[in-house]
C-alpha cells in the first residue's frame, strides 16, 4: 500500500490563503459558506460549491459510473490493496466527471469532489439496515479497510487531494433506523474505545481523512453533531484532527425537534458550531448569523469553521490555475471504460464467499449438463446487484444474464422468478404462491438448479429510502422474506442438485439451506458485473477466496435487544452461542497448508512479535488465501480471540510462499473499564490459520489454526 506524502509547507500555505480570503467575508457570507450548497461570492472570486457527494462503492447519484460491489462485499475480500485500488478507480472517475461537469457549468448536488465515504461504523447487529454500507463487525478489519479506502480516494499527490474522503458516522451509530433522530446510544467507555472508536481513530491518524461526519443519534446524552466528548475532546484534542466536520443531513434540527437538548433552531446551530461542526448538510445554519448576533456563538468560531472549509477546497485545487492541478487532465472517457469494467469484474470475483460445498458439487461441469434451472426473485434483480448509495451502470449483468451469457447455446437455461422477493404472490390478481407450478416444472426438466434468493436495498437500507418495504430500513428478523424458503424446499425436494446463491448485504439465518442444500455462495450486492462473476465461479473459472466480515447467526432470538449498545453477546468477539457461519470463514476450490509457523519471541516486547510461515497451495487450482492471525488474552472477563492481522497470498498450484506478519504491541492490548488501552502482564494465545479459532470454524473447515503462547511481563499503557 502506498504511503501518502504530505507537503506540510503547502498545507500551511493553503491555511494562510484560506484565512486571508475568509477575512474579506461578511458574517452573512461566512454563514452561507457553511451550508452544503455554498453559494458563489462573486466579488471575491468564489464559485458556488456543493459539498454533498457520495462514493461508497463508486461515484453515486450523478449519472453513469462504475458500480463496484457494495462495501460489505469489499470487506469480504480481506484485501487492503484491493480497497485502495477500488477507491483510486472511484476517485479517477470522480475527477473525470467533475472536469466534464465544470466545463459545462454544472455545480449541482453530487457534482463535487468531497465524498461522504467510507462508512466505518461497526455492524454490531445483523438487523441494522445500513450494515451493508460498512466493512463488517470487527474494529480491526474496519480500520484497515477504511484507511485503505481513504488513501485511494485522497490520492498520492503531495500538493493536492484527488478527492476528499469522509469517515462517518461519528460515532456509536448502527440503528435502529426508525428512531435514529431521537435515539440515545448508551455505551460504556470500555466498549467505546474497544469497539466503536478504533476505526475512526485510524482513519484520522493514519489516513489523514479530510472530513468526519457526525451521526444523527445522541451518544451518552450528547447529540453527536454537537458532542463535546466526540468532537472536541476526542477528535480535535486527543487525535489532532485537522480537517473539517460535517453534520449528517438535517441532523442539527434534531437537537431541538427530537433530542430536546436545545430549545430552538438558533440554540441548535450555536451548540453545533461551538462544539466544532463546520459544515451543515441541510439548511439550518441559515440561523447561524442570528446565533452570533445573540451572543450564543462567537464570530471567531464561525471564522475558524469557514477557514477549515476553504482549506479543503484549496487542497482540492479549486483555487489554483487549472494546469497546476494534475487531476484536471483526467478525461471523461475513462468513466465506464473497458478498463473500469474489467476492474469491476475482477473486484466482484474477490468478494464471493463459498459457505458450503458438500461433495465438491462446485464447480459445475457444463459439459455434463444439458439443462440448468435458475429460480428465485434475485436471479434477475438489478437492485440486488448494487445495494444503496449507488450510481448508474451502462449495463447490469444479473445472475440469470451472467449464466446465459456464459453458457451460450451449449446448455439449455430455464428461468423462473419463483416468488416475489417478499410478497406472497407475483401477479396482483393471482393466487398465493402463483409461480410454484413453474418452479416444479423447471425442477423436473433440469439437471442442476441454481436458487437465487436473499434481499435487496428495498428491504435493508437507510430510514426513509424510497421503496423500503419495512419502512425503517432495518430487518425485523434474520429469515428469508416471503415465500423464498418455501421455494427452496420445493427445489430441494425435487431431488436435483441445488446451488444456493444469496444476494444480501447482511447475515441471514439460512438453517434449512445449511442442513439440506449441498452448495451455498454468499454473493452480497456484487456490483454491476456481479452476475458475470457469479457465473464464472459456478463453473470454475476461478476459485472463491473471500471470507465473512460478519457473523451469520442461527436465530433472531439469540440477539440482544436492538437498542442495547453493550457489546455483550454481540459479534464473534463477545458471542457465546455457536455461529451458523463464523466471522472469517470462507471455503475455496483448492486446499492450502500453513506450515513452519515461527514467532520471533515468546515474550511480548514494545516492538511486538514477528510471525513467519510458509503457505502452500496443495490443491488443483490457482487461488488466493487469507492468512488470519487472532490474539486472545488468557484471563477472565476478556473477549474471545480477536483478529489482529491478515494477509492475502496468491499461489499457483503447488506453489509455496514464505510470508511475514508483524503483530504490534497494540495487538495484545485491551481497554479497561475507563477506556484506557493497556497490555497487562500474563499469557496470550496467538492463533495463525485461515479462520478464527472457534469450534464451529474447525467443524466447517476440518482444520484448526496453530496456537502459540506468549507472555507479557510488564504493564504497558498505550493511551
Amino acid at each position: 500500500m502506498a504511503e501518502l506524502v504530505h507537503n506540510t509547507q503547502k498545507i500551511k500555505e493553503y491555511k494562510e490563503l484560506a484565512k486571508e480570503l475568509v477575512s474579506k467575508m461578511t458574517l452573512e457570507e461566512k454563514c452561507f459558506q457553511m451550508l452544503h450548497g455554498a453559494p458563489a461570492i462573486e466579488r471575491l472570486g468564489v464559485n458556488s460549491y456543493n459539498w454533498w457527494n457520495e462514493g461508497l462503492h463508486g461515484v453515486a447519484r450523478a449519472g453513469v459510473a462504475t458500480i463496484f460491489p457494495q462495501a460489505i462485499g469489499l470487506a469480504a475480500s480481506f484485501d487492503e490493496d484491493l480497497l485502495e485500488s477500488v477507491a483510486d478507480a472511484v476517485s479517477t472517475e470522480a475527477r473525470a466527471k467533475f472536469n466534464m461537469q465544470q466545463e459545462f457549468g454544472d455545480t449541482d448536488i453530487y457534482k463535487g469532489l468531497t465524498f461522504w465515504a467510507p462508512n466505518v461504523n461497526i455492524f454490531r447487529d445483523p438487523r441494522w439496515g445500513r450494515g451493508h454500507e460498512t466493512y463488517g463487525e470487527d474494529p480491526y478489519l474496519t480500520a484497515r479497510l477504511g484507511v485503505s479506502y481513504i488513501k485511494g480516494l485522497q490520492g498520492e499527490d503531495e500538493n493536492y487531494l484527488k478527492t476528499a474522503a469522509c469517515a462517518k458516522h461519528f460515532a456509536v451509530h448502527s440503528g435502529p433506523e426508525d428512531i435514529r433522530h431521537s435515539f440515545n446510544a448508551e455505551v460504556n467507555m470500555q466498549d467505546m474505545w474497544e469497539t466503536y472508536l478504533p476505526a475512526f481513530e485510524a482513519c484520522v491518524k493514519e489516513a489523514k481523512v479530510e472530513t468526519v461526519m457526525g451521526a444523527y443519534n445522541r451518544t451518552n446524552g450528547e447529540p453527536c453533531c454537537g458532542s463535546k466528548f466526540l468532537l472536541k475532546d476526542t477528535l480535535r484534542e486527543q487525535w489532532g484532527f485537522d480537517g473539517h466536520v460535517v453534520s449528517d443531513c438535517w441532523a442539527i434540527k434534531d437537537f431541538h425537534e427530537y433530542h430536546h437538548v436545545t430549545d430552538s433552531a438558533v440554540d441548535s446551530v450555536a451548540l453545533a458550531v461551538s462544539m466544532g461542526c463546520d459544515l451543515n448538510c441541510g439548511n439550518i445554519f441559515l440561523y447561524l448569523a442570528q446565533a452570533v448576533k445573540e451572543g450564543k456563538v462567537s464570530e471567531e468560531q464561525v471564522t475558524t469553521a469557514v477557514e477549515r472549509l476553504f482549506t479543503t477546497r484549496m487542497k482540492l485545487g479549486l483555487f489554483d490555475e487549472p494546469k497546476k492541478v494534475p487531476y484536471n487532465a483526467i478525461n471523461y472517457t475513462i468513466v465506464d471504460s473497458r478498463a473500469m469494467k474489467e476492474k469491476n469484474l475482477d473486484t466482484a470475483r474477490k468478494t464471493l464467499v463459498l459457505l458450503k460445498n458438500e461433495g465438491n458439487l462446485l464447480p459445475l461441469d457444463k459439459n455434463g449438463i444439458k439443462t440448468i434451472g435458475i429460480i428465485g426473485p434475485n436471479a434477475d434483480n438489478r437492485r440486488a446487484l448494487v445495494g444503496n448509495y449507488e450510481g448508474t451502470a451502462s449495463r447490469y449483468v444479473t445472475i440469470n444474464e451472467g449464466i446465459q451469457d456464459y453458457l451460450g447455446d451449449d446448455v439449455r437455461v430455464l428461468y423462473s422468478e419463483g416468488c416475489h422477493l417478499y410478497k406472497d404472490r407475483i401477479s396482483g390478481l393471482g393466487k398465493e404462491n402463483d409461480r410454484i407450478a413453474e418452479v416444479r416444472g423447471i425442477c423436473k426438466e433440469s439437471d442442476v438448479l441454481i436458487a437465487c434468493l436473499g434481499l435487496d436495498s428495498g428491504l435493508e437500507g437507510e430510514e426513509g429510502d424510497e421503496g423500503n418495504q419495512y419502512a425503517s430500513g432495518d430487518k425485523p428478523n434474520l429469515s428469508l422474506p416471503g415465500l423464498q424458503e418455501e421455494v427452496l424446499k420445493v427445489m430441494y425436494e425435487s431431488g436435483k442438485p441445488v446451488v444456493l446463491v444469496i444476494l444480501s448485504g447482511s447475515a441471514l439465518a439460512v438453517n434449512f439451506a445449511e442442513e439440506h442444500i449441498p452448495a451455498i455462495i454468499q454473493g452480497w450486492y456484487p456490483g454491476a458485473q456481479g452476475g458475470k462473476a457469479i457465473a464464472e465461479v459456478l463453473f470454475g473459472e476461478f476459485s472463491p477466496e473471500a471470507k465473512l466480515p460478519i457473523t451469520f447467526y442461527r436465530t433472531t432470538e439469540e440477539l440482544p435487544a436492538f437498542t442495547d449498545y453493550s457489546m455483550k453477546n454481540r459479534t464473534y468477539r463477545y458471542m457465546k452461542n455457536e455461529a451458523l457461519y463464523p466471522f472469517g470463514y470462507g471455503l475455496s476450490y483448492t486446499t492450502f497448508e500453513i506450515e513452519n509457523v515461527a514467532l520471533s519471541s515468546d515474550v511480548i516486547t514494545k516492538e511486538g512479535v514477528e510471525i513467519t510461515c510458509d503457505v502452500t497451495n496443495t490443491g488443483n487450482m490457482d487461488a488466493r488465501e487469507t492468512v488470519q492471525v487472532y490474539v486472545k488474552a488468557e484471563r477472565e472477563n476478556t473477549p474471545n480471540a480477536g483478529l489482529k492481522a491478515f494477509k492475502k497470498v496468491a499461489l499457483a498450484i503447488g506453489g509455496t510462499k514464505h510470508i511475514g506478519i508483524h503483530l504490534g504491541i497494540e495487538a495484545f492490548s485491551l481497554c479497561d473499564e475507563e477506556g484506557k488501552r493497556v497490555v497487562l502482564p500474563g499469557t496470550y494465545s496467538i492463533y495463525v490459520g485461515d479462520s478464527q479459532p472457534d469450534r464451529r470454524s474447525e467443524e466447517l473447515t476440518h482444520k484448526k489454526p496453530q496456537c502459540f503462547k506468549v507472555t507479557s511481563n510488564e504493564y504497558l499503557e498505550l493511551s
